[in-house]
């Protein structure tokens, strides 16, 4: 994609409890002396097809340079139809014109992962729960069930898709909507157990024309105003593959941000595609910058990364990033790093651990 003027450029417009546990590298009896670069606040361990690495070659991968990570597979397989592709097995949603459908499986998968690790190398990861429909009234239901059979596991629900390019159409059965009650029952019972959600909603639809107001803007404010007592990040503000920065995208985030209405909501600029829009000149650089400089408790940074095999692989949106990070002061560069990581999960921590506690003595539903 050519690269835009900055006047042009839709970024460019208007704008510690368990630590020695939680920072010790796989196979290694004591912490690096390297410090962690940062924590990952969007990472996947496996793809559409339910493949992806052994989580201790995911430490491996780590190693000195990501301290912390989320821990979530993809919650939508992609069917193998022969009928459409004959011998060729997919691999990717763009790969086929078969459906996706919802994977539930990959919760229990990603808890034996975790559970099967050392305690002191558990404390590197945060487990997340996404094998639900968000279109089923049962769906938190589900989420009840994963945290009642995993005690201890889960710290949180995602990343979860309502409106995705490409994707959404996709999923056999009901269309995803944020304005489902079944949504509104699900950030409901997480905002009840503590449970951080990393929710992927699309600011607009693909090829949208970029002057009008963004399709989904005003549905996704509507959702988090009806949940203020959810922990949400809202993954890669909004931003697609093709649905790219709306105009005076940064200028629309600073307004939601500078909102009390919304304090419970925290965006990730995870993704190389968000990274390719968010530095494609110096001028969008530096706007990125200010507004993570204005409000620095409010991002955290993540690569989302699919089923990293390599250390350099996995370091390069941290990379893409660089020119923004140097411009950041110190105190902002540690809190979209690392602070507002630990600040959300440790805080995640507490609250789903008494949660769980609080069922132990419940009485068995008949």
């Amino acid at each position: 994609m050519p690269r835009l003027p900055a006047s042009q450029h839709p970024w460019g417009s208007g704008l510690a409890l368990g630590l020695l546990m939680a920072t010790q590298a796989f196979g290694q009896a004591t912490p690096p002396r390297t410090p962690f670069l940062f924590h990952d606040s969007h990472v996947h361990l496996t793809n559409y097809i339910q493949e992806g690495v052994d989580i201790r070659d995911l430490l491996r991968v780590m190693g000195d340079k990501v301290g912390r990570a989320t821990l979530f597979g993809i919650p939508l397989q992609q069917q193998w139809s022969h009928r459409v592709s004959g011998d060729f097995a997919p691999t990717y949603y763009l790969q086929t014109d078969a459906p996706l459908y919802y994977y539930s499986f990959t919760d229990a998968f990603i808890a034996q992962a975790y559970l099967s690790l050392p305690r002191a190398q558990r404390a590197r990861f945060e487990p997340m729960i996404t094998g639900f429909n968000p279109t089923d009234m049962y769906a938190a239901d589900h989420i009840k069930r994963v945290l009642t059979l995993f005690p201890g596991v889960f710290s949180g629900i995602g990343e979860f898709t309502i409106h995705k390019e490409f994707v959404s159409a996709k999923v056999a059965g009901e269309v995803a909507s944020l304005t489902d009650p079944a949504l509104d029952r699900i950030l409901d019972f997480a905002g009840e157990a503590g449970l951080v959600v990393i929710l992927h909603n699309d600011i607009d639809v693909p090829f949208a024309e970029r002057e009008k107001v963004p399709v989904h803007l005003e549905q996704l404010k509507a959702l988090f105003r009806r949940h203020p007592r959810t922990t949400i990040i809202w993954a890669h503000i909004g931003v697609g593959r093709v649905v790219r920065p709306v105009l005076h995208h940064m200028a629309m985030a600073e307004e939601l941000l500078a909102d009390p209405q919304y304090s419970h909501v925290y965006m990730d600029i995870s993704w190389s595609e968000v990274a390719k829009y968010a530095m494609a000149t110096p001028e969008t650089t530096r706007r990125v910058a200010d507004t993570l400089s204005r409000y620095p408790d409010r991002f955290l940074f993540g690569t989302d990364e699919v089923a990293p095999s390599n250390q350099a692989d996995y370091l390069r949106v941290y990379e893409q990033y660089a020119p923004m990070l140097e411009l950041l002061s110190p105190e902002v560069r540690a809190k979209l790093l690392k602070g507002n990581f630990e600040r959300l999960f440790d805080a995640a921590h507490v609250k789903v651990r008494a949660w769980e506690r609080s069922q132990r003595n419940r009485p068995a539903t008949p």
